[in-house]
């Protein structure tokens, strides 16, 4: 293949392994998650908050039960006992309690799966969404969303982070259009603040993990090929310098 063909090629599976969530939020700046999918420990809480209070609604169907089981270290009679509420059998899908025609009927849409989410739109994304939730009483869930407006998902979390209302700019700064300057905690939860957010950055955690559960191997085993590659690279050039030795 001539090397102006190879080029376009390249270049389009250049633009092909880039992160979705980085083309499809560019120029949105959200707050640094800072999740750790090495952090098993994370993952684990992840993995609880996500069956008790995500599960119910959304489902993360291209993960099966056994296999974050045996990834994040969970025995297989916590895992029953615990985390498996839609099914009774440890090599199922997780799928969601919710029949989908019953959530059209009742938010308007049905809820995503969430298998991919973290890498569709970015763990800052989903920990931007998360934190987000505002009074709105012009909505029919009675919030908003800072992060995706206009949302028809209510605000699962209240009882743990509590009640936020929106902080507006002047119409001055905001050049005569309302934008959001700020949050305010109006009315606490259970959790602090600081709890929170380490509760939604657990949650977060657990969603890029199984986005892609093999990714802290696919990054160790990469490290181990580059290293090869950079030997046989040198050795490689060794042995053209003997073969090029006596040739003046």
């Amino acid at each position: 293949m001539r090397i102006e063909k190879l080029l376009p090629a390249l270049a389009a599976a250049a633009l092909l392994a880039q992160p979705l969530a980085a083309r499809a939020e560019e120029g949105v700046a959200y707050p640094h998650a800072g999740n750790d999918i090495r952090n098993t420990g994370s993952l684990q809480r992840g993995a609880r908050n996500f069956m008790n209070y995500c599960s119910g609604c959304h489902s993360a169907q291209f993960v099966r039960y056994n296999r974050v089981a045996a990834d994040l270290g969970i025995g297989e009679p916590v895992l029953k006992a615990n985390l498996m509420f839609t099914s009774d059998k440890v090599y199922d899908p997780i799928k969601s309690a919710i029949r989908a025609d019953d959530a059209r009927k009742w938010f308007g849409n049905a809820p995503p799966d969430l298998s991919l989410m973290a890498r569709a739109r970015g763990s800052d994304y989903l920990y931007a969404f998360l934190r987000g939730f505002y009074l709105d009483p012009s909505r029919p869930t009675g919030v908003n969303n800072t992060a995706f407006p206009l949302t028809a998902m209510p605000h699962v979390l209240a009882d743990l982070q509590g009640v936020q209302k929106a902080v507006f700019k002047p119409a001055s700064e905001a050049g005569g259009t309302p934008e959001i300057d700020r949050l305010e905690l109006v009315a606490p939860g259970t959790l602090t603040p600081e709890q929170y957010d380490e509760f939604v950055r657990d949650t977060v955690n657990f969603l890029e993990y199984i986005g892609e559960p093999v990714q802290v191997q696919r990054r160790d085993l990469g490290v181990w090929v580059t290293l090869f590659l950079l030997v046989f690279a040198g050795f490689a050039y060794l042995l053209k310098r003997e073969y090029f030795r006596d040739i003046h």
